[in-house]
């Protein structure tokens, strides 16, 4: 318990800084190390499942992704909210193609495609959600919406775990992760939703103190922008919690096939980088989508 708070308390000022007030370029380089190194510790749990991994090529193509994050960091919204789209969905088609060729050369034909899919899932389940959160941050108010997100998976996390230990007593999926009960999920909702609503009753206070004290650029914070109305935003907090307490049930599933208790041991106290960010995984999608389909509108 004590490295698990000691290593959040180092952690997360070095997060908020990073999401409010570096780059997007820098940024983009940041959540390009993490998906790597997550990728990796995905990639090393499926040789529990017989799966003999393609890493290099992995590891080139999301790095590529991000670097074109990185190049229309400069844009304005809705040209990179476009571009993006452009990029994600020749990245996702391309992908399975790509593996699948270079894989011919390998001597055991019947490791290949079971290789490829291991890799086309490490670039969708890890690369893609990782650079919607990079281009988040390049919408209007995106350093307040990824505090938004962050706050909320956070807040929700910390509840589940806290009220699910001393009160839980219905396991929600005991063949999964048999600690995790009704109750706690039922605190984790509570307590994100109730993150949310106060996250955006006070939005353009939150901003104005955060660009005072050097946190964040005008561009990042709620100014000029019409606050979504509460409903909208409830139901947001709502969908963005289930997505995050989902992602977490998703990782357990995947270390319990591969018989493992974490995806590694970078972070001590948190276990592996995929264990730290797994509920984002989910989540980040969700609000990506809100807000591409706000900018397009």
């Amino acid at each position: 318990m004590l490295k698990r708070i000691a290593t959040a308390v180092v952690l997360i000022p070095i997060v908020l800084a990073l999401i409010l007030r570096a780059p997007v370029p820098v940024l983009a380089v940041v959540a390009a190390l993490v998906a790597l190194v997550t990728i990796h510790e995905f990639l090393k749990l499926t040789e529990s499942y017989g799966v003999q991994p393609l890493r290099l090529p992995t590891y080139l193509f999301a790095a590529l992704f991000f670097l074109a994050l990185a190049v229309s960091a400069g844009e304005t919204p809705l040209l990179s909210a476009g571009r993006f789209l452009v990029v994600l969905g020749f990245a996702a088609a391309i992908v399975p193609f790509l593996f699948l060729t270079i894989l011919m050369r390998r001597g055991e034909l019947s490791s290949g495609y079971p290789a490829a899919a291991a890799s086309v899932f490490a670039f969708t389940y890890v690369a893609l959600p990782m650079g919607m959160l990079v281009q988040i941050r390049l919408q209007a108010a995106g350093a307040i919406y990824l505090l938004y997100l962050l706050l909320v998976v956070w807040a929700g996390d910390i509840f589940a775990y806290f009220v699910g230990k001393s009160i839980g007593r219905h396991l929600m999926s005991p063949r999964i992760s048999p600690k995790k009960t009704w109750e706690g999920a039922a605190a984790s909702l509570a307590a994100s939703v109730g993150v949310g609503w106060l996250l955006f009753r006070h939005a353009e206070q939150i901003s104005s103190a955060l660009l005072h004290y050097g946190l964040i650029t005008r561009p990042g914070g709620m100014y000029g922008l019409e606050i979504p109305a509460m409903g909208p935003v409830i139901i947001l907090t709502i969908v963005i919690n289930i997505a995050a307490q989902l992602g977490d049930l998703v990782e357990s599933l995947i270390k319990r096939g591969a018989g493992v208790k974490d995806s590694g041991a970078i972070l001590p106290g948190h276990g592996g980088m995929l264990d730290r960010i797994d509920a984002l995984l989910f989540a980040a999608p969700v609000l990506w989508f809100y807000m591409a389909w706000r900018v397009m509108q």
